[in-house]
């Protein structure tokens, strides 16, 4: 029974990963919602866009997108230069270390004064190695963060215009739920069904 119940719930993990179920699916507990408001259920009407479309075709999107890419470059070109630099030095200590390894089997490294020095400049090269890697992953992390936060800039502007264009067209058109296709999430909600507060006096 429990592997059964393991299958069903992967299905609908599944199931709901497609943008088109998923925006069925919430068009579905909207027509469920408009049951608080049965005088206005019948005549709800529910809309959607891609916002994909919108943003390939709208000229101030492209030129986000363009200056985007202009700023992601910089920064792997940079990523890539580090990322160049360390594997040097990783072949480097290699190759020392190979060499010291071959300086004790063979006899070269007599005292422990000498053995001693020669450890500790393997252990010296390998932490700024360790170093520079966790350096650079943290760089890497900070520039994934810096990207996200300079879209969102970028891109406020331009979604706050097409969110108001939505809400515009679907008051001309008494369109009470505009669901957005490709991100399966509702954009505009007339709020005579918005019962958010009816729920949170329910729950007092």
């Amino acid at each position: 029974m429990i592997f059964l119940n393991l299958i069903k719930y992967n299905l609908r993990r599944l199931f709901l990963k497609t943008p088109f179920v998923k925006l069925f699916v919430l068009a579905f507990v909207i027509f469920l919602l408009a049951g608080f408001n049965s005088v206005n259920a019948q005549g709800l009407k529910i809309g959607y866009v891609d916002s994909e479309i919108i943003l390939k075709q709208l000229p101030e999107s492209q030129k986000v997108i363009s200056e985007l890419e202009g700023i992601r470059k910089l920064y792997l070109d940079t990523i890539q230069s580090k990322e160049k630099e360390l594997k040097a030095k990783a072949e480097n200590f290699k190759a020392r270390y190979e060499e010291a390894q071959k300086m004790v089997e063979s006899g070269q490294v007599k005292s422990e004064s000498e053995l001693k020095k020669l450890n500790e400049e393997m252990q010296s090269m390998q932490k700024t190695l360790q170093d520079e890697d966790e350096g650079l992953s943290l760089y890497k992390q900070k520039i994934q963060e810096e990207l996200v936060q300079k879209q969102a800039e970028m891109f406020k502007p331009i979604k706050e215009k097409i969110t108001k264009a939505i809400e515009n067209i679907a008051k001309e058109m008494k369109i009470n739920f505009v669901f957005d296709k490709a991100e399966s999430n509702l954009i505009y909600g007339d709020k005579e069904f918005d019962i958010t507060f009816k729920v949170l006096d329910k729950l007092k």
